[in-house]
């Protein structure tokens, strides 16, 4: 079949990125230049950019990756709320720790602020005493922690262990 013409259109060329050479990873925005994972983004306020994930790994690694003091006072968070709700379920979305019950949705979170840990507390108007910080949502309630703040820790147990009896959130 010489000669015959097809009938299609003949395809554009497309310019196409060269393929990442063997042992050379592409750089990606907040990478650095070492090779190996790149550093997570911080956000307004220093909030860590972590990806949408379920499980304790990308908790984790948004405690990681809380700048300075903010770091520790995550890891107390998420150790506290672990001894109180055995099986608590995780969560990042939103660049967020979420802790739930599995089948009754997600009951607290905390985020990095400019100066302060934000707890949030989904049904906080429902706890006893309510916590301190209202919020634009009716039921919502937070918890600031500021770097010279002591946590009082017996509190924040049973706010946790309240929060986790009552319906969360499905989000």
């Amino acid at each position: 079949m010489e000669g015959r013409m097809s009938k299609k259109p003949a395809k554009k060329a497309v310019a196409r990125k060269p393929a990442a050479k063997a042992g050379k990873p592409r750089k990606t925005v907040g990478a650095s230049s070492a090779v190996g994972p790149a550093e997570p983004v911080l956000l307004t306020g220093g909030n860590p950019q972590i990806a949408k994930a379920y499980g304790d790994a990308p908790v984790q690694a948004y405690i990681a990756a809380m700048p300075g003091w903010k770091s520790g006072v995550g890891r107390r968070l998420d150790a506290l709320i672990e001894s109180a709700v055995p099986g608590v379920q995780k969560a990042v979305k939103w660049n967020t720790p979420l802790y739930g019950v599995e089948g009754e949705g997600w009951f607290a979170a905390f985020n990095c602020c400019t100066k302060y840990v934000k707890v949030t507390f989904f049904r906080g108007m429902s706890l006893h005493p309510v916590p301190p910080v209202a919020s634009k949502q009716k039921e919502v309630r937070y918890f600031h922690l500021f770097e010279e703040d002591a946590l009082d820790e017996a509190q924040f147990v049973a706010w946790v262990k309240q929060a986790s009896a009552l319906p969360g959130e499905r989000m």
